[in-house]
C-alpha cells in the first residue's frame, strides 16, 4: 500500500471509554488520514512495461548521501528512482536500491545516457558502465538524456545524425536484454522526428521540463499522438514555484502544499511526475495526493506565465 494519504472528514463519532461508558466526540475538524494509492498506481509503456506514475528524481543528491534518500523513498512506498550518468550518483542509487529490502523485481530504476556522448560507441560503453556501478541487473529504462550536449543546449547544431547513433546503441542494449524499456529526454518535436523516421524501436518516453507555467502542450500531445509517455522533470519548477503566491492560493483550496498541487498537476495532464528531495519529510508528503484539481482550475494553471522557473533544466 502507498504511503500516500487521503483525508476525510467526520462530523461526530460515538465511543467508549475505558469503563465501558458510551461517549460522543465532535470530530468536524479533525482529519483521518487514509491511506491512498497513488504509489502504486502505473502507465503503461508502448512494449507493455508497466512504469509506476510518481517517481523520486536524485539530481543534485550526492553519490554518498543518495542511498539513504533512496532507501527512504522506498520505504514511503515508491517504486521508481530516476538517475542518470551525469548526475554522479548511480553507485549510490544502487547501493539505496539493493539494501532496501524490497524485491528489486519491484522496483523501476532509470537513467540516462550523458548528454555529451554521440557517438555509438561512447554511448554503447556508457550503458554497460551505468549498469555496472548500479550493480541490479537489467535496467528498467535508460533514455538519451538531451539532443545536444549541456553547453549548447538548445543551440544552432541539433546532433540529429549523432542522436541516430546513440538510439542505435539503445536499441541494441534492449534486444540484448540490458535495459526493459528505453526513451529520451528533453526532446523537442524534430528531434523525436529524427529518431521516429527510422528507427527499429520507438522511443517509449520523452522526459521533460514540465510544471505549471512551463507546459509545451505541442510537445505534449505529440508525444501522446505517438504512443511516446511524457515524464515530468522538476514539477515543482526547481523549487521556484514554492515562493508563487498564486499557486499558493490555489493550493489552499485544496487544502494541499503547493509541492502537492504541482505534482496532481502533471499526473494529470497524464505524465509521469518526478519530484526530487532528500527529505523524508518531503518525500513523504509529496505524494501525500487526495484530491483532484478541477477542469478550470487545471486550465488556469495551464495557462500561467512562465514568470518563474523559466528556461532551467537539470544541469543548470
Amino acid at each position: 500500500m502507498g504511503a500516500g494519504y487521503n483525508a476525510a472528514r467526520l462530523s461526530r463519532s460515538k465511543y467508549k471509554d475505558l469503563a465501558g461508558r458510551e461517549k460522543i466526540i465532535n470530530l468536524q475538524s479533525i482529519r483521518i488520514d487514509i491511506p491512498d494509492m497513488i504509489l502504486n498506481e502505473t502507465y503503461t509503456l508502448s512494449n507493455g512495461l508497466a512504469i509506476p506514475k510518481v517517481g523520486l528524481g536524485t539530481w543534485l543528491i550526492p553519490d554518498n548521501e543518495v542511498a539513504s534518500a533512496v532507501k527512504s523513498a522506498i520505504e514511503h512506498g515508491y517504486r521508481h528512482i530516476d538517475t542518470a550518468q551525469a548526475y554522479g550518483n548511480e553507485r549510490g542509487v544502487g547501493e539505496g536500491i539493493r539494501g532496501c529490502g524490497v524485491p528489486r523485481e519491484q522496483i523501476f530504476i532509470t537513467t540516462k545516457v550523458a548528454a555529451e556522448l554521440k557517438t555509438y560507441e561512447s554511448a554503447a560503453a556508457s550503458i554497460d558502465e551505468s549498469l555496472k556501478k548500479l550493480d541490479c541487473g537489467p535496467a528498467d529504462l535508460i533514455i538519451i538524456h538531451c539532443p545536444q550536449p549541456w553547453a549548447e543546449f538548445r543551440g544552432a547544431k541539433r546532433y540529429f545524425k549523432e542522436n541516430k547513433e546513440v538510439w542505435k546503441a539503445l536499441e541494441d542494449a534492449y534486444l540484448a536484454g540490458k535495459v526493459k524499456s528505453i526513451g529520451v529526454s528533453n526532446f523537442l518535436i524534430d528531434d523525436l522526428v529524427n529518431i521516429l523516421e527510422d528507427c527499429r524501436i520507438k522511443p517509449m518516453v520523452n522526459q521533460i521540463l514540465l510544471h505549471i507555467g512551463e507546459t509545451p502542450s505541442s510537445l505534449v500531445e505529440f508525444c501522446r499522438q505517438n504512443d511516446i509517455l511524457v515524464e515530468a522533470y522538476s514539477p515543482i519548477a526547481h523549487g521556484a514555484a514554492l515562493k508563487n503566491e498564486e499557486l499558493a492560493q490555489v493550493a489552499a483550496k485544496y487544502n494541499a502544499t503547493i509541492p502537492q498541487l504541482c505534482i496532481q498537476y502533471t499526473l494529470q495532464l497524464g505524465t509521469i511526475s518526478l519530484p526530487k528531495s532528500s527529505n523524508p519529510e518531503h518525500i513523504r508528503s509529496n505524494v501525500q495526493l487526495n484530491f483532484t484539481i478541477s477542469d478550470e482550475d487545471m486550465a488556469a494553471l495551464e495557462s500561467i506565465g512562465q514568470d518563474y522557473g523559466k528556461g532551467k533544466r537539470e544541469n543548470d
